[in-house]
């Protein structure tokens, strides 16, 4: 019968032997404990050698165990579906990584991530000022009523479209960006995923500033009743700002 492995989820900035109780990914109720190397460890627990699936479920739960241990600890989340061989190996990568591992520790210190989302509340407004305000789209709308509905202007109308509602976007979404960037150590802009997402941001801050954030998200929810709807997830793991990877 074939040992099992370590599932890796993250690292941590102290070595004092944790139990974090049976939660570990899998179903198997394995216990989510600690391997060390001086003053950092691993966050591990036992696992089949095999491959978990990318499914909502696993990464949930690997990123709850993450969460779990952020509660206590400044973390360094672990790349989804990391697993060792053994202890030893989980060692040996504390010991030769150590170096970059305190470095990525020290500026995550102290540091939580923040999700904004900002959504366009009247598309129709929205495209009736791309309407009156885009010269292409206003070009290609008077060549398709004189047209008659050719299938080419069409096309390019909608290309046309989408590229104005693209720049609309990025200029709109600056803005938000911006304000939030005076309060946070980072921001990382996500591609937006639908066409009323305005921005989709990653916001890195000081643990302290968490009120401070709220209040400012609160300020811009109020400023822009009338044209966005936000939503707003946090305090979590810095996942868009270091993911360790281990290649085996």
């Amino acid at each position: 019968m074939r040992q099992d492995g370590k599932y890796v989820y993250c690292i941590i900035g102290e070595n004092d032997g944790r139990n974090f109780g049976a939660t570990g990914i899998g179903g198997r109720e394995d216990i989510v404990s600690t391997i060390g190397f001086k003053d950092i460890s691993a966050v591990i627990s036992n696992t089949p050698m095999t491959r978990y699936v990318i499914s909502r479920e696993n990464l949930t739960h690997h990123e709850t165990v993450i969460e779990t241990v952020m509660t206590e600890y400044t973390i360094l989340p672990v790349r989804f579906c990391t697993i060792a061989e053994s202890t030893e190996e989980i060692r040996t990568l504390l010991r030769k990584r150590y170096a970059e591992f305190k470095g990525l520790l020290r500026d995550m210190d102290n540091k939580i991530e923040m999700g904004v989302k900002a959504y366009w509340k009247e598309m129709p407004e929205v495209f009736q000022e791309i309407d009156r305000s885009d010269a292409d789209v206003m070009a290609l709308k008077k060549k398709l009523g004189e047209a008659r509905g050719d299938t080419q202007v069409k096309g390019a109308l909608g290309k046309a479209v989408e590229k104005a509602l693209a720049v609309k976007k990025a200029d709109e979404g600056w803005s938000l960006l911006n304000r939030l960037r005076r309060i946070s150590v980072e921001v990382k802009a996500k591609e937006p995923q639908t066409d009323p997402m305005v921005c989709n941001l990653a916001c890195l801050i000081d643990r302290t500033r968490e009120r401070e954030f709220d209040y400012v998200v609160e300020e811009l929810a109020d400023k822009y009743e009338g044209r966005y709807a936000f939503a707003y997830v946090g305090p979590a793991p810095p996942f868009h700002f270091v993911t360790i990877e281990i290649k085996a």
